[in-house]
């Protein structure tokens, strides 16, 4: 979250100019160390020392060692590493959903697209794995889709609850030189402030619903790649190579392998919500050190979403539907329900048509 940091760090520095904390040179100082910071970072350049305890320590220590310490120091004044760190995470949070956004996107355009050209495939519906009713390929997929839209729905949500701004709430009890919370929100694109200086250090919510979120998500593409496993079992579907493997052993065997891996995310999704949700339900008030361990689960979260995002769309956009083997799964009993409902426009009460052999 260096990015994160030297942004909020930036805003800091304006802020306590405003309330005459820092002179307009000394700010000027700041901010342009913290763009050479910055510059460091982004070239790879950054060197960690030992003494660094976290990345705000880290990112201090080297604007001390560009500007001097008598300018340098003056970052701090009436800021605590709890506001900061929940100032980092909210940002960080907030850009990496929207860009999770832009990846389903991108997930339900090739769906589509690929259900407009399969339009015309046929296949056996099923329920309790019993065929039920015949059924478009196209409605098929999109029926997974759908599940995945509710998905970007409820991500969209979870986005201003997350975009609230907690810096200059201090360690717990706000900020002693009154800086302007709102111009900090303004300067770092926050949706508005946080209602509670005590509740903005330790509130993790914002991160326990993205962890949800993706384990429902990611339950969702299980369902998804268990159906399509079943489809390429059946040779009804073909699984492109490069979403699969050969087996050691067995050289006629395909393994749809990509789509296992997907199947098997959601379990590791569910147990990193109920990870961190065990630690924060004996947390006391404020913040303690405890809340540190919501960054593991955090980052492993958004990097497996975005991995089986790209996965699943390049399994939809390079598979192939196999028609005749869909269409060997239908069978005329399926067009009972049909026969029951021509009937019923005959005048068949429906509870006799269903019973009729």
């Amino acid at each position: 979250m260096w990015a994160q940091d030297i942004q909020g760090s930036i805003a800091y520095a304006k802020s306590t100019e405003k309330v005459g904390i820092l002179t307009s040179e000394e700010a000027s100082t700041i901010i342009s160390g913290l763009q050479k910071v910055h510059e460091e970072w982004a070239n790879d350049k950054f060197e960690i020392k030992p003494g660094d305890e976290d990345i705000h320590t880290a990112n201090e220590r080297r604007l001390t060692e560009i500007i001097g310490p008598e300018v340098g120091g003056k970052l701090h004044t009436g800021r605590s590493r709890n506001d900061q760190v929940a100032t980092d995470t909210r940002l960080w949070i907030v850009a990496a959903e929207k860009d999770i956004l832009k990846d389903m996107a991108t997930l339900l355009h090739a769906s589509a697209e690929f259900s407009k050209e399969y339009i015309d495939v046929l296949m056996a519906g099923y329920t309790h794995l019993q065929p039920a009713q015949p059924i478009r390929f196209s409605h098929w997929l999109m029926s997974h889709m759908a599940a995945l839209m509710r998905d970007a729905e409820r991500l969209q949500e979870l986005i201003p609850r997350a975009n609230q701004c907690p810096l200059g709430s201090g360690a717990l009890a706000g900020n002693a030189f009154g800086v302007d919370r709102v111009f900090l929100a303004n300067e770092l694109g926050f949706d508005g402030v946080t209602s509670n200086s005590l509740d903005s250090v330790c509130d993790r919510d914002f991160v326990v619903e993205f962890l949800m979120w993706h384990a429902l998500m990611l339950t969702h593409l299980s369902q998804f790649a268990e159906d399509l496993i079943i489809n390429n079992m059946l040779k009804c579907v073909d699984i492109d190579d490069a979403y699969a493997t050969g087996s050691s052993l067995m050289p006629q065997k395909k393994n749809p392998d990509a789509l296992e891996l997907l199947r098997g995310k959601a379990g590791v999704a569910l147990g990193r919500s109920v990870g961190l949700m065990a630690t924060l339900k004996g947390l006391p008030r404020a913040y303690n050190k405890d809340l540190q361990e919501d960054k593991v689960p955090l980052f492993d979260a958004v990097d497996t979403v975005k991995d089986c995002l790209a996965i699943a769309t390049g399994v939809i956009v390079t598979m192939k539907p196999n028609p005749k083997m869909l269409m060997k799964a239908l069978c005329p009993e399926m067009l009972a329900t049909d026969l029951a409902d021509y009937l019923v426009r005959k005048g068949v009460p429906f509870r006799e048509t269903h019973h009729i052999r």
